[in-house]
């Protein structure tokens, strides 16, 4: 097996001695995770189904037991091969828990049970816990869905403003280009994943596949032909033009899109010169966009020249509501993009009277890479424990952090039908939901059991979560 294959071993070392620390008697267990507020005030609750899917899909074995029992006992740590043993003669190596969470793609405030697990064996009481850093994980496509979403939300509203055609311009305004900023090929995959949430526009080829193969998306996301660098200076200076020429004579077709980096000497001369006069005529015979990619620089000085004499170049038509959309050509700006220097170029652009529309966006490191797991404080707790068969709240009050004070008792989530609020709220005694007679008017469950001894109960689609999240405020 590969080195990293092992369930058991996906693990914090000292979750193998966690077996022997609960008060005797313990039969059950009961953790919770949440967002305790961050740089946003919701989150889009995302990527748990492939976590689920991805680390605990495949049964433990005995020889996963044996692993875990010599490198522990070299490692310095006890090890519990009795209820590891016992998981997979008992229940063939499926792990003895459920998982409830809300629904993915849902826009959640802050501050609410996003996820809760508990055991259902009361010899794997321990399981929960144990599970904890491979399930917490889930923080990572989160925050990246939830960073992407602000990023929607403040794109669209510069398209409202500025656009005829807002719906139909959102999809591809950003751009994911992080696959090598990120740490891993998983994190690519996942963080890449989490971004087509929001958007179909992407260079992240892992986050595609992790679409299709955990939530059954045969195409989430989708490119353009586009230059870069080593494929313009590889022409030599004083040929630039002809390697701009290069690249409408292979893909610039009627209604198609083609994407150049023209800054790799002067791109304020690359426009004025090369795009604007000579090849000008080539771009408009074509029928196709051309989309200037400018890559160094002020990003909001930089995008506002380069609209500016593209519009001087290749002129421009006003739109229904009064702003300017450029004939045959576009920008796009993947340099120094973050959610702040978004809004600063789309303040600035439409400020001069230019439509959103003229722009899109490539963001890499500070959407894929540039956030942890404080961006959004998640943590998963343990909130009850059933002793003897009966339960008692637990949680955690640090005199040094009100901040990190966590939640108590088992809980679920609930949604207001007409408001779309939510609220963390009790569950009594054993109940794994709340009864309808339990709720108060206008108010429904929000969480669905997804996971239970081993078994995946609810598989979402990527058009379920997309949908979601579109509508989520």
């Amino acid at each position: 097996m590969s080195y990293l294959d092992n369930p058991i071993l996906d693990t914090d070392s000292y979750k193998a001695s966690h077996w022997l620390q609960y008060p005797p008697g313990t039969d059950a267990t009961f953790f919770y995770v949440e967002s305790r507020g961050g740089t946003y005030e919701s989150t889009v609750f995302f990527g748990l189904q492939a976590v689920l899917k991805s680390r605990l899909g495949r049964p433990v074995t005995h020889a996963h037991v044996d692993a875990a029992r010599d490198f522990f006992a070299a490692h310095g740590e006890p090890f519990n091969e009795a209820g590891w043993r016992r998981i997979v003669d008992v229940h063939g190596g499926r792990l003895p828990v459920r998982v409830r969470a809300v629904a993915e793609g849902s826009v959640v405030p802050t501050h609410q049970a996003l996820v809760t697990i508990e055991s259902t064996d009361p010899e794997s009481f321990w399981l929960p816990s144990y599970l904890e850093t491979l399930l917490l994980r889930l923080w990572y496509p989160v925050t990246v869905a939830t960073i992407s979403w602000q990023a929607r939300r403040t794109i669209l509203q510069y398209l409202e403003k500025t656009s005829d055609d807002p719906a139909g311009q959102i999809p591809f305004k950003l751009h994911d280009f992080g696959a090598r900023g990120v740490s891993s090929a998983e994190s690519a995959g996942l963080g890449g994943m989490a971004h087509l949430v929001n958007f179909m526009g992407t260079d992240t080829v892992s986050g595609v596949l992790a679409a299709r193969a955990f939530y059954g998306e045969a195409m989430a996301g989708y490119s353009i032909p586009a230059a870069e660098h080593s494929t313009i200076t590889s022409w030599g200076r004083e040929h630039e033009v002809d390697a701009y020429r290069n690249m409408l004579k292979h893909f610039a077709r009627a209604g198609s899109l083609v994407a150049v980096v023209s800054d790799s000497y002067d791109i304020f001369h690359a426009i004025a010169e090369h795009w604007g006069k000579t090849l000008r005529d080539e771009v408009i015979a074509s029928g196709a966009t051309v989309i200037v990619r400018p890559d160094s620089g002020d990003p909001v000085e930089v995008v506002h020249r380069c609209v500016s004499l593209l519009n001087d170049a290749f002129g421009s038509t006003v739109n229904g509501k009064g702003f300017r959309v450029l004939n045959h050509v576009r920008v796009i700006q993947g340099d120094g993009v973050n959610p702040e220097s978004i809004r600063a170029i789309l303040e600035r652009i439409t400020g001069a009277g230019y439509s959103a529309d003229n722009l899109a966006f490539g963001m890499g490191g500070a959407l894929l890479q540039k956030l942890t797991r404080d961006t959004q404080k998640f943590a998963l707790k343990c909130s009850a424990v059933r002793i003897e068969g009966g339960w008692r709240d637990v949680w955690k009050d640090p005199v040094t952090d009100q901040g990190k004070t966590s939640k108590r008792g088992r809980m679920t989530l609930v949604r207001h039908r007409e408001y779309g609020s939510y609220r963390t709220v009790a569950l009594p005694g054993d109940a794994v939901s709340l009864a309808p007679d339990d709720l108060e008017p206008g108010w429904e469950e929000a969480m669905v059991t997804v996971w239970e001894n081993g078994e995946l109960l609810r598989d979402w689609t990527f058009a379920e979560v997309r949908e979601r999240a579109a509508g989520g405020r």
